[in-house]
């Protein structure tokens, strides 16, 4: 699979970056700007400290999603946040590394780490980089960093997404073609991405192909997109 530095798109101006361009640019975008202060007086949120978060798939890069985040919200919310976009298939476990420290929904006593429902602004600082597992078994690795630190308006503490990249084009093993699926046992080879027509004939047999979809989860566990 092709590891290629990937594009993305603005979701205010529709201009599109590469992951690093697009902190640059989020920061001074002017339909961002424009946005947020054309709002109707009191339609206006209260003002707050507000973390940009760039997001990445720590094994595959390639997938990278920009952020913003109240400093209230909480890992939790964050890590509800992740699930829904890219990565929940079976309710599987997850966890924030955050420091050495380990943050999950349910720990399991004091020597397993703390509990998720801890505000950002407690436990992250600018340019700090931490990360995230979801699945114990078959699991997808993120890398976070908060990229910076403002002060801003927003909706009590809902994460908003900025930009994310765009679907990585990835050929077809047999053809060339552009592949639609994966074999969910030979991936972690780097191999079984195929079209449709060859997928037909792939030895390891209908049942074990997933669709290929924009997320470093595709072709693990049951993950549809």
């Amino acid at each position: 699979m092709d590891k290629a530095v990937s594009q993305g798109t603005c979701g205010f101006c529709n201009a599109t970056f590469d992951k690093s361009a697009m902190s640059k640019h989020l920061a001074s975008c002017k339909q961002r700007n424009v946005e947020s202060e054309t709002l109707p007086a009191k339609r206006k949120p209260q003002k707050t400290k507000i973390l940009h978060l760039v997001v990445e798939g720590r094994y595959s890069p390639e997938y990278w999603m920009h952020l913003s985040a109240p400093a209230n919200a909480t890992l939790e919310g964050l890590d509800r946040f992740l699930r829904n976009i890219w990565l929940e298939c079976c309710s599987h476990l997850s966890a924030f590394i955050i420091g050495g420290t380990t943050y999950s929904r349910s720990p399991m006593g004091e020597h397993e780490g703390k509990n998720m429902y801890v505000a950002l602004r407690k436990v992250l600082v600018a340019r700090m980089k931490f990360y995230y597992e979801y699945d114990f078994g078959t699991s997808t690795d993120l890398t976070l960093k908060v990229v910076s630190e403002r002060e801003g308006g927003t909706k009590g503490e809902s994460i908003q997404l900025l930009a994310r990249n765009e679907a990585t084009s990835i050929k077809c093993m047999e053809c060339g073609e552009a592949a639609s699926q994966v074999c969910s046992q030979c991936v972690y080879s780097g191999e079984g991405w195929l079209c449709d027509k060859c997928a037909d004939k792939h030895a390891c047999g209908e049942e074990m192909f997933l669709p290929v979809v924009n997320s470093p989860r595709v072709g693990m566990c049951a993950y549809t997109g």
